[in-house]
């Protein structure tokens, strides 16, 4: 269940090759796209689900967790120290777009800037959850430049360098509760494979994208953290316990134990039938055959219309029998003569 046919982790993993490489792709594709200096300008870090929301779906999601759960190989101490390796680099690299973000910000039209942020999450979200119909959409890229060309503003632009404390350390923590979700999924990977639906939690992620971009939007209030709680109810769907118990039962139905228990359920033969034993075919053939031999000979003592009555005394009843089969013969030769019907003993 945990392998998964993920179409952003299929795009990046033809580009750049490699589980350690593929993961620090897909994790800093915000901070490459600007998504992630997008969401900071659009407010999204202003309350601490905000931040939460923006770390698990940005840079976290069903990418990520595709590529821990599916692609990376080692021990989960090994995972860990990668994925620590990547976010001691991707950390530094949010606050600094954040406080990017923050300076430009002052050149930007705020109300038409929110409108293209939220519609390249959307984007997102489309793509996520079908790679047919991300294939029509534009770039996050695309997206985020026709945004800062709609949204600047030339007269009278002054550019500011601003520093803000706070916001540099909601910046790094969106980054680092990413790293924390893909560290977790790590340390719990021999848990998590087998028994999590890759599938259902990326449609599921996508959603709770989708309901993220309202939020930017303005059309769902920020304070309430709708994409949160879908994002967990999407986890709770996607975790299935038993399923790696269902598949190990499975595999315990189809071994050598299975062929014994056949053999116990095999019906024993009646008293009335043939009795199959090793080499001996040839003697059960026989015996059905002359059982079959007699049948036919009392049904055809009764379709005569005569009664049967017991054999005469010293008369053999097998040459009775072959007597039986001779008038048989003189009847068929009387009837292909066409000749008038008798009774086969005259």
């Amino acid at each position: 269940m945990s392998t998964s046919a993920h179409p952003i982790a299929l795009r990046l993993e033809r580009r750049v090759g490699g589980a350690t490489r593929l993961l620090a792709t897909v994790m800093a594709l915000p901070l490459i796209d600007g998504i992630f200096p997008a969401l900071v300008i659009a407010g999204a870090l202003t309350v601490p689900f905000g931040i939460i929301e923006t770390g698990l779906l940005i840079f976290g999601g069903s990418a990520t967790m595709a590529v821990v759960l599916a692609e990376m190989d080692g021990t989960p101490r090994e995972k860990a120290a990668s994925i620590l390796l990547l976010g001691a680099l991707i950390v530094p690299v949010a606050m600094a777009e954040a406080a990017l973000a923050e300076t430009i910000q002052s050149l930007l039209n705020p109300d038409v800037f929110h409108r293209f942020a939220g519609l390249v999450i959307l984007a997102i979200a489309a793509k996520t959850a079908s790679a047919e119909i991300g294939e029509y959409l534009p770039s996050p890229g695309a997206i985020i430049g026709l945004g800062l060309l709609a949204s600047f503003q030339p007269a009278g632009a002054e550019l500011m360098v601003s520093l803000n404390p706070d916001l540099l350390a909601r910046a790094g923590a969106a980054a680092g509760v990413g790293v924390a979700f893909a560290l977790s999924i790590a340390l719990a990977g021999d848990h998590l494979r087998g028994r999590v639906d890759i599938d259902r939690f990326r449609f599921g992620s996508s959603v709770a994208l989708g309901i993220l971009s309202l939020s930017v939007l303005g059309l769902l209030p920020t304070e309430q953290p709708v994409a949160l709680g879908v994002l967990v109810v999407t986890g709770l769907f996607a975790y299935d316990p038993n399923s790696d118990d269902e598949g190990v039962a499975g595999e315990d139905a189809d071994g050598p134990d299975a062929g014994a228990a056949a053999v116990d359920a095999a019906p024993e033969p009646t008293h009335g039938g043939a009795v199959t034993t090793d080499g001996g075919d040839e003697i059960d053939a026989d015996a059905a055959e002359d059982a079959a031999d007699d049948g036919s000979e009392s049904d055809a003592g009764v379709a005569f219309g005569s009664s049967p009555t017991a054999p005469a005394a010293g008369i053999d009843p097998v040459d009775s029998a072959g007597d039986a089969d001779g008038a048989d013969d003189a009847s068929d030769d009387d009837d292909s003569d066409d000749e008038p019907s008798r009774e086969p003993w005259l």
